[in-house]
């Protein structure tokens, strides 16, 4: 999977793009109904910028901006790292990891076509292994009490 290129793990429905002129509470009313952690601001086709649930948080409600009077400009990430989709998924994660942020957007011939997230990491198989993980570990204790209600 960590080989596999961004292309083949990015959901490109999950791609939400605007303008920087709408407001903070309309984008984040839009990446609700999406259900996406990350808006990508855009101009003529050309991005300009990324707006996160993290700046929502942290450059808005944290300084006491009112959402309906603040434009996603005001408060979004302006120098947006980017990645190729041929790049592997593993590259996309250490980028992420390396300078903090959860979302990447995905670039093909200098055109957006996607984004990948972090949370992209939780495919199946992983979420399957997290699901066995706690399933063991649920059957573990419960093993231990009853051992402990036999002593």
């Amino acid at each position: 999977m960590f080989d596999d290129p961004v292309k083949s793990v990015m959901r490109r429905g999950n791609l939400l793009t605007a303008s920087r002129d709408i407001s903070i509470a309309e984008a984040a009313r839009r990446m609700a109904k999406k259900n996406v952690g990350a808006i990508v601001i855009t101009e003529n086709e050309r991005l300009v910028g990324i707006f996160t649930e993290r700046d929502v948080a942290y450059r808005v409600v944290a300084c006491g901006l009112d959402p309906d009077r603040t434009t996603v400009e005001e408060a979004m990430t302006r120098s947006v790292y980017t990645i190729d989709a041929d790049d592997s998924f593993g590259y996309a994660l250490l980028i992420m990891h390396e300078h903090g942020f959860r979302h990447l957007p995905v670039i093909k011939k200098g055109k957006l076509v996607g984004i990948v997230s972090a949370r992209s990491a939780l495919d199946p198989e992983l979420e399957e292994f997290a699901s066995e993980s706690l399933r063991r570990e649920h059957l573990h204790r419960e093993h231990v009490r009853r051992r402990a209600r036999i002593k």
